[in-house]
Parts: structure tokens; sequence; C-alpha cells
């Protein structure tokens, strides 16, 4: 099949034009995408954007995500069945979620609620979870004072205080059924670990959100997505 759609991207050649393809780290917001195209069952075909490289700096990346941040998708069947192409993690998995009519409620009120937690995710949970790792765990010796790890700390522990309460009633975090708010968040509470930060955060008290992502992590599409695009 011919790429002639496609831009121009000679760094990142397409074998598969016909199949959604992904540009990716597995970054946890590189995750949430591609956890959901193993949800979904969607075929795709993914490419490494390596950003410890700066391969998000790339002019051929830069023709695909403006901003210069993973993930983007390209989806050569998109709305009306013209080539479409995405950035930005939420609207990505809204995207998928309506394409393969999975991963959120049909009817009106659950989906808002599924909206207003991936949306509290982007809001709150990524920028404020990346900033306590920031400091925490790769800015921790560029600093002259703790001011950065104590604020960023005491608001992740905030959040983690606001998803415990609202998983002490409900399985998932928008309901009862599993949907892309988890899959936006799971990823980043999972980040906590990375950053070396459970034990500073007292993650244990945390029991429903422990709970919680016991139950992310046990499912096997959750384990295929997280390991696409990682890099040793």
């Amino acid at each position: 099949m011919t790429q002639t759609w496609f831009p121009d991207t000679q760094k990142w050649p397409v074998d598969h034009p016909d199949r959604l393809q992904l540009y990716t780290m597995a970054t946890p917001n590189g995750q949430k995408v591609s956890i959901a195209l193993e949800e979904t069952g969607l075929p795709y075909e993914w490419h490494l954007v390596n950003i410890r490289d700066g391969d998000q700096h790339h002019p051929d990346y830069l023709k695909l995500s403006p901003n210069g941040k993973i993930p983007t998708i390209i989806d050569p069947d998109g709305p009306d069945g013209s080539p479409l192409i995405m950035m930005e993690s939420g609207a990505i998995l809204l995207y998928l979620a309506d394409k393969s009519g999975m991963l959120i409620p049909a009817d009106e009120r659950g989906r808002r609620q599924v909206h207003q937690w991936l949306f509290f995710q982007m809001a709150h949970i990524g920028p404020m979870f990346g900033q306590f790792g920031h400091f925490f765990k790769f800015a921790a010796d560029q600093t002259s004072d703790d001011y950065g790890v104590t604020r960023y700390t005491n608001e992740a522990k905030r959040l983690l205080g606001v998803l415990d309460h609202r998983l002490a009633e409900s399985e998932w975090l928008a309901g009862p059924a599993y949907s892309i708010a988890d899959i936006a968040t799971g990823p980043w509470v999972n980040g906590l670990g990375f950053y070396g930060g459970l034990d500073v955060l007292e993650f244990d008290q945390y029991r429903h959100v422990k709970r919680w992502q016991e139950a992310f992590n046990a499912r096997p599409a959750v384990q295929r997505g997280r390991v696409i695009g990682q890099v040793t």
C-alpha cells in the first residue's frame, strides 16, 4: 500500500500504512495510549521517539506533534475515512474510545463521569506527579533548598487522598466499569515507584488506591502496553 498520505517522516519509516501509527516512549503519557490500543485490539504499528536523545525535537516529529511531546498517533482511517494526526494523550484516549466503542460508557451520564476523571488526571495527577518526580528524583542535587520537594510532595499526597476517597466508593475511577480514566491515571501512579517516592508519600496508607493499582496492573493488556517503547 502506498504511503502517499503520510507526512514525510523519513526518521520513522512506516511498514504497515493501513494500521494506526503510534509514536511513543514508555513514559506514563506514552503508556496511556499503548495500553488503550492493546485493550481495544485496534491494529497498530509503533515507533520509538526517544526523548532522552531529543527525538521529540526532530523536524520529522514536529510535523506530527507541533508541541514536541509524546505520544502522537496517525490514523489512516480517521473520520469520514480520511487520515487523522493527533497529539495530546487525553484527546487520543477519547478518540480511541469512540473509534472502538470501548472503554467509555454509551450513556451520557457515564460518559461525563469518564470525562471528569480523565481531565482530573490531565490537569492535576500528571502535572503534579511529574513535578514531584522532577524535584524528588531528577533535581535533588540541583536546588539549594527543599521548597520544590516539599511543595510537590504535599500536593502529590493530597491528590492520592482524592483518588483514595473516590476509589473507596467506586471499583474504578469513573464508576463500576474500567475506562480510559483508569488508563490515563494508572501509569502515573505506577510512576511514583519509578521515582522512588513511595515511602516519602506514605503510599501504603492509600489502601483503596493500592487495591485499584493492583487490579489495573493485573490486566494483560496493561502488561503488554506498559513495555511498548521501553528503553533500557
